[in-house]
């Protein structure tokens, strides 16, 4: 089953359950699917690593923007908003922990033979390849400075 068929059983589940506020984050989710498969250019269907990173920058999009309400003391807002990433967040390949994301940065930097911070261009072109959609890129970037004593 797609992913579009997979969130259009479950809008029809949160209709039929009249959950409001999880109605609205699969509506976006759609509503986001349906825009970019009608992009101009765009294939007949989208192909999964498409759709894996709609939804990152869909939660991306949910998380920066409840930041900005936090900063503006509108919790209110903040929380619709982190409620909508987390359902969003489930539709997603489960994320990897940190410990199994540092033994291949590791390997990565062993294979690449970087040595110092110069080198974190070909690591984390390497890692972006490798983990697309299995971690966030704002970690793996953290934990090569850090590996890399940048």
């Amino acid at each position: 089953m797609s992913l579009q068929d997979t969130i259009s059983n479950d809008i029809k589940a949160a209709m039929l359950a009249k959950e409001k506020e999880k109605l609205e984050a699969l509506r976006a989710v759609k509503s986001a699917l349906l825009v970019a498969a009608t992009e101009k250019g765009a294939q007949e269907s989208m192909s999964e690593d498409a759709e894996i990173k709609l939804l990152q920058r869909l939660v991306k999009q949910r998380r920066e923007a409840a930041d900005v309400y936090i900063s503006q003391n509108r919790q209110d807002l903040a929380d619709v908003e982190i409620f909508q990433a987390e359902i969003i967040q489930q539709y997603l390949p489960k994320q990897m922990g940190i410990e199994e994301l540092t033994a291949i940065v590791k390997k990565i930097i062993a294979d690449t033979g970087a040595a110092s911070a110069k080198d974190m261009g070909k690591v984390m072109g390497m890692a972006s390849r490798q983990l697309a959609g299995k971690a966030d890129n704002k970690v793996v970037s953290d934990l090569v400075k850090q590996l890399l004593g940048a």
